[in-house]
């Protein structure tokens, strides 16, 4: 297949008006051309791209050779790309359409774009609000008219289903940001000529107040450390650098390398003291200078240290679950390839990018591995190699400003080409004893701020930005308002044998000066957030032990809570959710996010994901806004429904991934045989319910091979014939879908039938995450999203209302946390009929996505609360029911729920099947006793409700009373139809 990429320009005169409150003529039109040099550059390197043309009415856009130039009238970018469409077709089998403003794109991540469009006649990529069309692939001759303009994203997926053309969506970070409004700015790098003229800027607290917001609009008020233990390797080393202590010559009757147990006895301290991480730190290629060390190395069964490491780091993950972040110096390709499945990441020093350092008298004189031409290249392969990388600088050793902004800018150019730099390490030089530079003057503390603001300003918001605590000790609040968002590892366990003479903080310690400088200190892995969050970063013998140890923003998951064991609510998040004041100042932008969200506006997608990762004192705000709009809404009632679940068959044609209930052949020998209720079955157990006072039935199952439409219309009429007055909530999306395909009728015209025979309302089972990209990969033959919101506006339209669910913690993100939300709340503003919005905790234990390795734990404590916080504030005023459910958040984690914003426990559910399969520990009923007593228990007002949240009947209240307060539940568990 011939690929032609179209890259639309309009005049960089002209270009980017709404920046012109921002920036002039002259510094919008060379961000134009910069960030069209850059989207050219991927993909000019783009394998899978034979052609490129620009097509522009400016005959004065510089087209680079061998590209060509279609000249359009200017009558905007739908005309544009369809005059493209024109002239292309015939000499090309696909087109896809790039904005020119996408800079942030790799060649590797449009070659994927293209292995993943294949056999699909239409591909959206939509910007990071879900709203924009950044890339638009089409085969050729297409029967689509672009469709560019507000919601283009969307339109253009509409236009091609109503042709009848496959199409899909999918995301790519790299095109996920353009650039065109002032906030857009914050995450685009500044060009390098205006870099450079950093290494002149005096203005001290001016560049430390811009570095400080935008490490606040990246990483919010986290800063990060990894728990971790030194292990160094081996201290000899064929470098001399002259500042450095750690690295030894041989010494007679010492080993030139640590043994095997040595090494795994320094891990399992580690291991036994909550670490992630196993640091190796060791010289550079010690077997070309001493002998001592290809002696011991060949007794050992290895040809050099760099195999001899391989074999260490496998071993540690192998025996102790340490994860290797490995600092080996300076390899090669085939060398880092070796190293890559046994390394979460990997690092080397550019220190600095200054030649003459390595000069006579300067200190990387006679160190081979210093030179930057070598470590340049070791960091140019790794991002070749996709290889989660760590660098930085050295300040102090005889570099200048602009050197350290030169080296900064090789970093940055490498991590544009190859998104493999995963942070950024601004080290102060610090001289010692013993070494040629023990009287060389040390950077002072301005000079190390100056720096980090520095890096701040040229990467930007994003890169993560790190400083030892331990070599600036009573100067961390400095640091931090210099732009650093990470402390490095820190080890409870080992010293740092690189600086002896400067040891790391206590972790407690540590813990109390960040908070004292307004900052929450936060977990991670070696790998950081931005990468363990993607699968390619890691070899697959790492993926799944990094995956389960994540939440999910790429932290470690705090405490042990997991939703569905049985776990206390962990108490320091209780503690702070509780608290009567404020524990600290709350950042900026979060609070205008709550602000805007009280105040009834739908707050944007970016600022929506900002909420999720909040932490400290920004989780409080939140929690604490949540439940001040609740008590306002709602006031002091908690409600719940006396109902009973009855899932008629766990028989399912389809293969979610997240799904331990459902039973197919394969799934038989793990999770049991598989069972069909009888209509008759059916009935008894709503008779039963309606006896013991239940005012619902919950009738829901798998997708039975043997199942039509007019087997949920036999469903409906039993539950009817035996209980006429109750209320009947039943059928997925999914089902109806099934039902109305099999019988031939419309969505709309099916759920009418269903109407007739009795179906009051639709639970909001199936939505999962409603991004197509995540369904793809939990439930990918599966309804779509806008399929299932489909169901619910045909369904609202005629007077069915419905519940909303969202299913977290698995793979996806709080950007699609945030879209999802979105997505329910424009429906809503439309139809009306959401009930409620029900989270629903990922319950991993038995799910075979989870047993594969290929999803995260759930979602942690702090995440399960904030998502009920931010849904009640996202969703406001147009949803005002927010559901804890009990089964997946266990009896006293509803109840801290409820001091989340949310103000409803569902229902008792007699017989929940669905979480048990998955592993739940939290019952199959809660009583109505039980459930009323636990809300009392928290000083709230117990309200039994119906379906549609109105008071109960006097008549069921008494039923109730007779049947339900004792909360048996024997009788209720019949021998069902095995299938």
């Amino acid at each position: 297949m011939r690929v032609v990429a179209v890259v639309p320009v309009r005049s960089p005169r002209e270009g980017k008006s709404r920046l012109a409150g921002v920036l002039s003529v002259t510094r919008r039109s060379a961000l134009v051309r910069s960030m069209l040099v850059r989207v050219l550059t991927a993909l000019r390197g783009a394998r899978k791209i034979d052609h490129i043309v620009i097509v522009s009415p400016d005959d004065r856009v510089d087209v680079p050779p061998g590209l060509e130039l279609l000249q359009d009238h200017g009558t905007g970018l739908n005309a544009a790309v369809q005059l493209a469409q024109q002239s292309l077709t015939g000499r090309f089998d696909a087109m896809l359409v790039v904005a020119a403003d996408a800079p942030q794109v790799t060649s590797e991540e449009l070659d994927r774009l293209i292995d993943r469009a294949a056999g699909d006649q239409v591909v959206v990529v939509p910007d990071r609000h879900d709203e924009g069309t950044n890339a638009l692939w089409m085969t050729l001759p297409s029967r689509l008219l672009p469709q560019y303009g507000e919601h283009s994203a969307a339109a253009h997926l509409e236009a091609a289903t109503r042709l009848g053309l496959r199409a899909s969506r999918i995301e790519i970070p790299g095109l996920s940001h353009d650039v065109d409004v002032p906030d857009d700015l914050k995450a685009e790098p500044m060009p390098a000529d205006q870099a450079r003229l950093l290494a002149e800027e005096t203005d001290l607290p001016q560049l430390l107040h811009r570095a400080r917001d935008l490490t606040l609009d990246g990483f919010g008020l986290r800063v990060g450390y990894s728990r971790k233990v030194f292990i160094p390797l081996t201290q000899l080393c064929r470098d001399v650098c002259h500042y450095c202590t750690f690295a030894a010559p041989p010494k007679k009757g010492q080993r030139a390398y640590l043994t095997l147990d040595e090494v795994l006895s320094i891990a399992r301290q580690g291991a036994d003291t909550g670490c992630d991480e196993a640091l190796f730190t060791l010289g550079d290629k010690p077997e070309l200078r001493y002998a001592a060390a290809r002696t011991e190395l060949a007794s050992l069964g290895f040809s050099s240290t760099l195999e001899y490491l391989e074999h260490c780091a496998r071993r540690v993950f192998e025996e102790t679950g340490l994860l290797p972040h490995l600092n080996p110096g300076v390899m090669t390709g085939e060398e880092m390839r070796r190293l890559r499945p046994v390394a979460a990441s990997i690092g080397i020093m550019m220190e600095s990018s200054a030649s003459r350092l390595s000069e006579k008298g300067g200190p990387h004189h006679r160190s081979p591995d210093k030179h930057p031409a070598v470590r340049f290249d070791t960091l140019e392969t790794a991002g070749q190699l996709s290889i989660p990388f760590t660098t930085g600088l050295l300040i102090g050793i005889g570099e200048t400003r602009l050197e350290r902004i030169e080296t900064l800018l090789m970093i940055r150019e490498s991590h544009l080409r190859h998104g493999h730099v995963q942070e950024i390490i601004i080290q102060n030089f610090r001289a010692k004893p013993g070494t040629r530079m023990a009287t060389a003057p040390e950077p002072s503390l301005e000079e190390l701020q100056w720096t980090i603001a520095v890096t701040r300003r040229i990467f930007g918001s994003s890169m993560s930005i790190q400083a030892p605590p331990n070599l600036s000790a009573g100067a961390l609040q400095a640091l931090i308002d210099a732009g650093i968002n990470d402390w490095g590892g820190v080890s409870p366990v080992t010293p740092d044998h690189v600086n002896p003479e400067a040891p790391w903080p206590e972790l407690e310690a540590l813990d109390r000066l960040t908070a004292a400088a307004g900052r929450k200190l936060v977990q991670r892995l070696p790998i950081v957030p931005s990468h363990a969050r993607e699968a390619r970063w890691l070899d697959p013998a790492l993926r799944t032990s990094v995956l389960r140890r994540l939440d999910a923003s790429g932290y470690v998951r705090e405490h042990g809570w997991h939703a569905g064991a049985g776990d206390a609510p962990p108490a320091a998040y209780v503690d702070l959710a509780r608290a009567k004041h404020p524990v600290g100042p709350v950042s900026p932008r979060i609070a205008a996010t709550v602000r805007r969200c009280l105040e009834g506006d739908a707050p944007d997608e970016d600022h929506l994901a900002e909420l999720f990762a909040a932490d400290g004192a920004d989780f409080q705000a939140i929690i604490s806004a949540a439940d001040g709009l609740r008590r306002a809404v709602n006031g002091e009632a908690v409600s719940y429904v006396v109902n009973r679940n009855i899932n008629y068959t766990n028989i399912c044609t389809y293969s979610c991934g997240f799904c331990a209930f459902a039973k197919g052949r394969s799934a038989r020998a793990l999770r049991g045989p598989g069972y069909m209720l009888d209509f008759e079955e059916i009935g008894q157990r709503v008779a039963e319910a309606r006896a013991r006072g239940a005012t619902e039935v919950c009738l829901q199952g798998g997708i039975h091979p043997s199942f039509t439409g007019e087997t949920y219309l036999e469903i409906v009429r039993a539950a009817r014939r035996a209980a006429p007055d109750i209320h009947i909530h039943a059928f997925s999306p999914l089902e109806v879908t099934h039902g109305a395909e099999t019988l031939g009728l419309s969505v709309s015209e099916y759920l009418e039938r269903l109407a007739a025979e009795g179906l009051r309302t639709l639970p909001g089972t199936a939505a999962e995450i409603l991004c197509d990209d995540v369904r793809a990969v939990i439930c990918p033959d599966k309804l779509d999203t806008q399929s299932w919101l489909g169901v619910m506006r045909d369904a609202h339209a005629i007077g069915l209302r419905s519940t909303a669910t969202m299913m977290f913690g698995h793979v996806e993100t709080p950007r699609h946390w945030a879209r999802h939300l979105l997505e329910i709340r424009r429906l809503q503003q439309q139809t009306n009929g959401f009930t409620e919005f029900v989270p629903l905790p990922f319950v991993h234990m038995e799910a075979p996505i989870w047993r594969k390795g290929l999803a995260r734990s759930g979602p942690s404590w702090r995440e399960a609360m904030l998502m009920h916080a931010v849904a009640r504030l996202a969703l406001e005023p147009v949803i005002r029911n927010i559901q804890a459910s009990w089964v997946k958040l266990g009896r006293e984690g509803a109840l801290e729920a409820l001091r989340a914003g949310a103000n409803d426990l569902g229902g008792v559910l007699m017989n929940e099947s669905i979480t048990r399969a998955a592993g739940g520990m939290n019952g199959q009923e809660m009583g109505a006793a039980s459930m009323e007593h636990a809300i009392r228990a928290v000083g709230r007002v117990a309200r039994q409700r119906t379906t549609l949240y109105r008071d109960v009947s006097m008549k069921d209240l008494a039923q109730l009373r007779d049947h339900v307060l004792t909360d048996d539940v024997e009788g209720l568990h019949r021998v069902v139809v095995q299938a």
